[in-house]
């Protein structure tokens, strides 16, 4: 099946870029952090894509630019979502369902973006590399 994208132009001068960030402090395997990674990646992706679809097609279209974070604490996880709303920069709050490992309601990750490099930067550039 081939998958085609449609012809948008981004005329921004700025990289693009996504942010994961997942939480440390709680248990999950190395296959549920990746589940919940991949999670925050495409339901931030398409919360792009219905603010700004140019931002979202060019991101895909140059390569798909991601970062994986860390943070200690739920608190931080949602202080990051928070300053994403202040900033306008569409995100994705990942809230287990509590199938397997966690328990129904637990946060465990944020996708950022794509968006602008240097927006992502101002809210997670203190925060350390998973």
């Amino acid at each position: 099946m081939a998958f085609r994208l449609k012809k948008i132009t981004f005329s921004g001068d700025s990289e693009l870029k996504q942010a994961i960030i997942l939480r440390t402090d709680i248990k999950m395997g190395k296959g549920k952090m990746v589940a919940q990674a991949s999670h925050a990646s495409l339901m931030a992706y398409l919360n792009c894509t219905k603010k700004e679809e140019a931002i979202a097609l060019e991101w895909i279209n140059s390569g798909e630019r991601k970062i994986v974070l860390k943070v200690g604490s739920e608190v931080e996880l949602l202080e990051l979502h928070k300053l994403c709303g202040r900033e306008k920069i569409p995100c994705a709050l990942v809230v287990d369902a509590g199938r397997t490992q966690l328990d129904p309601g637990t946060s465990t990750a944020l996708g950022i973006g794509p968006w602008h490099e240097e927006d992502i930067n101002k809210i997670t550039g203190k925060l350390k590399l998973l």
